[in-house]
C-alpha cells in the first residue's frame, strides 16, 4: 500500500515563502513521477508543478512559474514545493500525488496516488 502524508501548510502574509513537503511510504518511490496540485475553495484541482523520477524533467503551471520550485530527495521517500512571493491567489489545498509511470505528469488522471492535503492560505 502506498500512502503520501503532506506537511508544511500554514496561514502566511502575501509575499511570504513557505516550503511544503511530501513522505512517501511503501512502493518505489524512486521511480514515481511526482506532483503537486492544488485546490482552491470552489473550483477545480489545478496542477501546479511535476518532477520526473530522477529528477530529470520538472514542469510548472505558468501562475507559479518562477516562483515555486520541485525537488525530490528519493534518500527521503520526500518531495518538496518550495514557493516564494506567495499571493492571496496561491490560497488552497495543496495536495502531493504519484504517477507510477513516472514523467511528471500534469493531469489529475495521470496519478495514482494521492495524499489528503495540507492547507495553504495567503493574507493579503
Amino acid at each position: 500500500q502506498v500512502t503520501l502524508e503532506e506537511s508544511g501548510g500554514r496561514l502566511v502574509k502575501a509575499g511570504d515563502s513557505l516550503r511544503l513537503s511530501c513522505v512517501v511510504s511503501g512502493g518505489r518511490f524512486e521511480t514515481y513521477g511526482m506532483g503537486w496540485f492544488r485546490q482552491p475553495p470552489g473550483k477545480e484541482r489545478e496542477f501546479v508543478a511535476a518532477i520526473s523520477w530522477g529528477g530529470i524533467t520538472k514542469r510548472y503551471a505558468d501562475s507559479v512559474k518562477s516562483r515555486f520550485t520541485i525537488s525530490r530527495d528519493d534518500s527521503q521517500n520526500t518531495v518538496h514545493l518550495q514557493m516564494s512571493s506567495l499571493t492571496p491567489e496561491d490560497s488552497a489545498i495543496y495536495y502531493c500525488a504519484a504517477d507510477n509511470v513516472g514523467p511528471g505528469a500534469t493531469r489529475v488522471v495521470e496519478y495514482d496516488y494521492w495524499g489528503q492535503g495540507t492547507q495553504v492560505t495567503v493574507s493579503s
